[in-house]
């Protein structure tokens, strides 16, 4: 097991570029399987949860080429699908959330997948039930076999409907969506998720040859198709990446520029960081975050306390409710968290406890942060990663802390960002793997 050691204090400096989407990565190259012909796409990021995907493809057959670090080509002409049946398939998927992505395509062209229940991050219960209730409406049927964790899927023909989705799930409508393009008629999704990613992973879908229309909206309308063709995709910057960005520039800068960070797939996230004072200037499709001494909470309208809640797209997501977390460590103020999508999202904030941070666990859903206005500073510690986006947040409040920290359990950062150490200590950090 791998470990960070982060020597605080040290100002962060300089410009910085944003990987590649990772969660748009996932949905992309499981979209791969729907074709026969070549299918490239550019800007993967080179981490963990992706490269392991991509290696799970290429066990079931698919031509996988790369053709520079983050850009691939694949083409899935001769799949291997008795290989879906095998324990070592079972025991992969069981390791990759991003392996669920794999049912819809491998559902849509050949009637039928297998997959176990996938591993991940530490956050609480993600149920696939939006899942698996799509397929049903699709006319797929289902069971889980005995005594395991793995579900077999089959269906000879599926046939268009009308879905109302229990819940804006981004990785169940991402899976229902691509399991659609070759139903039968037409299905209408309602209160589907709309994030950026989807909409890539439709505009994706529409060059390689489908009809789906109501992009960027929760009410997407699908035309079945008899087959899709090859294409040229380039992946989003990640915009969590780009929001951890903003969070170090805030606690730790002295004047940072984020370069191409695609301004109009950011949604709320710059103005969420504005709530808590942080200063945010767009140059261009760039941000810059200057030097400030002091940042302080905004208050509502009528003086109440602020609170930043996690939403469904186009409202902020709990993937930076972490990073959020810890910049208002150290603003001018108070704030009300209140992270409703993840029950053990929260449980990370001990360790910030432990660092000197004055923040009150209401429950697992809600935490009040009492900002330090840097009067007094974090206190190194030694701690352990519970997830990617706790990671994150974990390593920027050691690096704005006094004297030298340990993370452990770094391979869940890893599965997250790509070189992250490297491009941090291009800017100034002084962080060491160990």
């Amino acid at each position: 097991m791998a470990s960070f050691i982060i020597e605080g204090g040290h100002p962060l400096k300089g410009e910085i570029t944003p990987q590649g989407a990772k969660n748009e990565a996932l949905e992309v190259i499981c979209a791969s399987l729907l074709t026969p012909e070549e299918v490239i796409i550019r800007n993967i990021p080179d981490i963990r949860d992706v490269n392991n995907l991509i290696l799970l493809l290429e066990d079931i057959g698919v031509k996988v080429k790369r053709i520079s670090r983050n850009e691939y080509s694949f083409t899935a002409d001769e799949l291997n699908l008795e290989y879906l049946e095998s324990a070592d398939f079972v025991k992969k998927c069981s390791q990759l959330r991003g392996s669920v992505l794999m049912i819809g395509p491998l559902l849509a062209r050949f009637g039928k997948a297998v997959i176990a229940k996938p591993g991940g991050d530490k956050i609480g219960r993600r149920r696939l039930d939006t899942h698996f209730l799509g397929f049903k409406y699709l006319g797929a049927e289902f069971r889980q076999v005995y005594n395991s964790n793995v579900y077999e899927i089959f269906a000879e023909q599926l046939t268009g409907c009308y879905m109302l989705l229990d819940e804006a799930s981004v990785t169940g409508t991402a899976n229902i969506i691509m399991a659609s393009v070759f139903a039968k008629g037409t299905t209408t999704i309602y209160n589907a998720a709309c994030e950026p990613y989807i909409q890539q992973l439709c505009h994706m879908l529409n060059k390689m040859g489908a009809q789906i229309s109501g992009i960027g909206s929760n009410l997407l309308t699908i035309v079945g198709v008899e087959c899709l063709h090859g294409i040229d995709h380039r992946i989003l910057p990640d915009m969590i990446e780009v929001g951890s960005f903003i969070g170090m520039a805030a606690m730790c800068g002295e004047g940072i520029r984020i370069k191409d960070v695609s301004i109009k797939n950011l949604g709320i996230i710059p103005d969420s960081f504005r709530r808590l004072g942080v200063r945010i200037e767009v140059e261009g499709d760039d941000l810059i975050i200057p030097h400030q001494d002091h940042y302080s909470i905004e208050s509502f309208i009528d003086g109440t306390i602020m609170t930043l809640a996690d939403a469904p797209w186009p409202g902020l997501t709990p993937d930076l409710i972490s990073v959020l977390i810890v910049v208002a460590t150290q603003a001018r103020g108070s704030v009300l968290f209140h992270q409703k999508m993840f029950e053990s999202r929260l449980f990370f904030v001990d360790k910030l406890i432990d660092m000197g941070a004055q923040i009150i666990l209401c429950d697992p859903h809600r935490a009040v942060v009492v900002g330090h206005d840097h009067n007094i500073r974090l206190r190194a510690g030694r701690m352990a990663s519970p997830d990617i986006r706790a990671g994150i947040a974990l390593l920027i409040a050691a690096m704005s802390a006094n004297g030298t920290s340990r993370i452990e359990n770094i391979e869940q950062i890893d599965r997250g960002y790509e070189d992250i150490e490297e491009r941090l200590n291009s800017l100034g950090a002084r962080i060491r793997r160990e």
